[in-house]
């Protein structure tokens, strides 16, 4: 009988892999892919993030807003014990950004500071809400580092139940039958192991899973009425690179096995490419786990192909930085966005004039 060899898990100091709280931490969750970790624990979709905003002398490390609801979220990271300090900072940050939602990030959070925030949950408004989240860093052996956020404090009636939401009269059929959807959508997708980022359920009839590039994304949209899921590569607003990926029409095609609505949009900014997977009705359930199964692999399919035919016309990416060109008016040169390193080895972007 073979032995099976097992490590242990090791934690790790957070200080090892982010020095400074604004030039490493802040930089790094303000990312799409590092912000959708924190969104799984708090239950947010934050979008629009904006980095080191001033409230008087005081310069709050990260504010967003929550793409459901439209609440403003403050961030406040502290990559050490917590403190009163810091404690003290995120009340002044909450009057002085009229703030809805407080995610206080710390690498230890000591009992008074956790009876503080509950207190504050318990007694203060009831439209602002406090949490108080733990990181953690992992790795086993010699593999690569693994975060993890842990709620330590949070509001306990901020996460509503789906099924109270429905009840409640508060939502008209569409919307419920749409929250439905994808709350399920979520479990299967969680049972599948996560091939993509997870994003909260809500009543909208899209769902957007970014992948990595800023140019484009890739969107399930559910269309009731033509009984149907749509998946489609969303291309904000670059007609060349629609232009250019339409030229290997046939090669995407032929590696996704897909017949594909290539939509120009011409009185539109953006563009889209399709594909519609049949069968969706809110009136008959009994299909949606094998339904969400397919748009999972389709999906999945989609961000693997279309990643790599986008980076291959140099778009948005560290192999190519030269992105976003404009022309120079006083020159009429191009001026492009370069991606380069600064002193402390920090990705930063410049703009130079092609001259």
């Amino acid at each position: 009988m073979s032995t099976i060899k097992l490590v242990r898990l090791e934690e790790v100091d957070v200080r090892k892999l982010w020095s400074h709280e604004q030039y490493d931490f802040s930089n790094w969750l303000a990312k799409d892919e590092n912000i959708d970790l924190l969104n799984e624990v708090l239950g947010l979709t934050l979008v629009d993030i904006e980095k080191e905003v001033f409230v008087g002398s005081y310069r709050c490390d990260l504010v967003a807003s929550d793409e459901t609801t439209g609440q403003k979220v403050i961030i406040e990271n502290q990559l050490e014990a917590s403190n009163y300090d810091h404690l003290g900072k995120i009340v002044t940050y909450v009057s002085g950004l009229d703030a809805n939602v407080i995610v206080w990030i710390v690498k230890e959070a000591r009992e008074e500071h956790r009876s503080a925030v509950e207190w504050l949950n318990n007694n203060t408004n009831k439209n602002v809400k406090f949490f108080l989240i733990e990181i953690h860093e992992y790795k086993i052996g010699d593999s690569l580092y693994a975060p993890k956020f842990e709620a330590v404090e949070k509001p306990n009636d901020f996460i509503k139940n789906a099924k109270m939401q429905i009840g409640s009269g508060g939502l008209n059929k569409s919307q419920s039958e749409r929250l439905v959807f994808w709350t399920r959508f979520n479990e299967v997708f969680v049972e599948r192991g996560k091939p993509f980022n997870v994003r909260k359920a809500t009543t909208d009839h899209w769902y957007d899973v970014a992948i990595g590039i800023s140019a484009v994304h890739v969107g399930i949209t559910l269309v009731n009425k033509e009984g149907c899921v749509g998946i489609e590569l969303y291309i904000n607003d670059d007609k060349d690179l629609f232009d250019s990926l339409n030229g290997d029409k046939s090669q995407i095609e032929s590696e996704l096995g897909l017949q594909l609505d290539w939509q120009m949009l011409d009185d539109k900014k953006a563009s889209k490419i399709m594909y519609r997977i049949p069968g969706l009705n809110f009136d008959d359930h009994s299909n949606y786990d094998a339904l969400m199964n397919d748009i999972i692999d389709k999906v999945v399919m989609f961000v693997k192909v279309f990643k790599k035919h986008v980076r291959a016309y140099g778009h948005d990416t560290e192999e190519n930085p030269f992105y976003g060109k404009i022309i120079c008016g006083n020159c009429n040169c191009y001026f492009s966005r370069v991606k380069c390193k600064n002193r402390k080895w920090e990705f930063i972007e410049k703009w130079r004039c092609g001259s």
